[in-house]
């Protein structure tokens, strides 16, 4: 399936500490190989939600219960065991990647890109 896959990945935490260096091209690699994507053709993005900016209602938060969210784009979704297998796995890479617990990254995914989603003009189908 190995066509494109976006995955965006936003860090609760300070920008200073959030993201060392070489982390968007190691989650690129190992997310690449979770979905089975060919070289350059999984695409991570990350941003950084500066502590001061993310609340939960009615709770303070520790400093290692900060979460990651992560969202995944691709032409179609997976679905049944294979999502579960791949929500599994993406959830390990990016907990490793970051030095945080499993518990504290969410995995989401968007809409099935097919039919809706361009790439240099050329439409993902």
């Amino acid at each position: 399936m190995g066509s494109m896959p976006v995955v965006d990945v936003e860090v609760v935490g300070n920008p200073d500490r959030a993201v060392p260096p070489g982390l968007a091209q190691s989650l690129a690699d190992a997310v690449g190989r979770i979905l089975e994507s060919p070289p350059g053709q999984t695409w991570v993005r990350i941003r950084v939600i500066e502590r001061e900016h993310y609340a939960e209602n009615e709770s303070s938060i520790e400093a290692n219960e900060l979460p990651v969210f992560v969202t995944v784009l691709k032409p179609a979704l997976p679905a049944g065991a294979e999502l579960r297998d791949e929500i599994s796995a993406l959830t390990s890479a990016v907990a490793q990647a970051l030095g945080r617990a499993l518990s504290c990254v969410h995995v989401e995914y968007a809409p099935a890109a097919g039919g809706r989603l361009s790439f240099g003009g050329k439409l993902v189908e």
